[in-house]
């Protein structure tokens, strides 16, 4: 009795995997393109690999996809917002609006001090 609780799961696993499996192999039957030296070449962080792990290198783009993340985030903190925005009335509507002003704040600041800027 225990199992049957197991079967939908079970069958959802198994169904993901044999569309997996059945998507890779029509990627390589069907794929087309030479793997040429600079497909196989090593690709790391928006810049190519260095020999040296001393080398000096920019952290720009650090820098913009922590700035990304941090964004995304915050918003993905809108959508529990939103569904339960009848239970939480006006005090959640105030509340959201001033977590939006500190984030809008925060862009603007970003912008002014040059963060986003990829010279």
């Amino acid at each position: 009795m225990l199992v049957q609780n197991y079967v939908p799961a079970l069958m959802f696993l198994g169904i993901a995997t044999v569309i997996g499996l059945v998507l890779l192999a029509l990627g390589f039957t069907l794929g087309r393109g030479s793997k040429d030296a600079e497909k196989l070449s090593q690709y790391e962080c928006g810049f190519e690999a260095f020999d040296d792990s001393r080398m000096k290198f920019d952290v720009r783009y650090y820098l913009v996809a922590i700035l990304f993340i941090i964004f995304d985030l915050e918003i993905a903190f809108l959508f529990p917002w939103a569904i339960s925005l009848d239970a939480i009335g006006l005090f959640g509507l105030v509340a959201m609006g001033i977590f939006l002003l500190v984030l809008v704040v925060g862009f603007i600041y970003e912008w002014k001090k040059g963060a986003l800027e990829w010279d």
